[in-house]
């Protein structure tokens, strides 16, 4: 099982998603609140977290990629130990995944004064090329009869 993305650990801790992501988030503290049960026949597996000191911590400071990076591997480790919560958390995470997060979210600002050239605003580009040279700046008021190009 792929880990479970930070962000989407950290948003949904730090109350994304209205009510559905507060629904979400209790599902997935109920699950790794349940006892852990490790294969059967298996000798003496090493110690590992059963996730809830660390969806503790990120309950208390969503902000901390630290806490969400922990909780994503104690649940990844815990699935790969444990199938019944394996395929419980695949579950958790298909409904998770349709809460509305702001998870990528693009936020892009222009500011501090005139720009002058191409501006392409979204995410994830790649291979751009721009092949057009940029706008001239506008001259200045009350320069209208200076040339450029006037032997000096």
């Amino acid at each position: 099982m792929d880990p479970v993305s930070l962000g989407l650990l950290a948003a949904l801790a730090g109350g994304a998603g209205g009510e559905l992501g507060r629904d979400v988030w209790a599902g997935l503290t109920a699950l790794v609140r349940r006892p852990f049960r490790r294969g059967e026949g298996e000798g003496a597996a090493p110690t590992v977290s059963t996730g809830v000191p660390e969806l503790t911590r990120l309950s208390q400071d969503p902000d901390d990629q630290l806490s969400a990076q922990a909780l994503s591997t104690a649940l990844a480790v815990r699935a790969a130990l444990d199938s019944d919560f394996h395929m419980a958390l695949v579950d958790w995470l298909r409904q998770a995944q349709t809460v509305p997060t702001d998870e990528g979210a693009v936020h892009n600002t222009i500011s501090g004064g005139t720009q002058y050239g191409p501006v392409v605003q979204g995410r994830d580009f790649s291979g751009l090329i721009f092949t057009s040279t940029p706008a001239r700046p506008p001259r200045p008021a009350g320069d209208e009869g200076h040339r450029d190009d006037t032997p000096g």
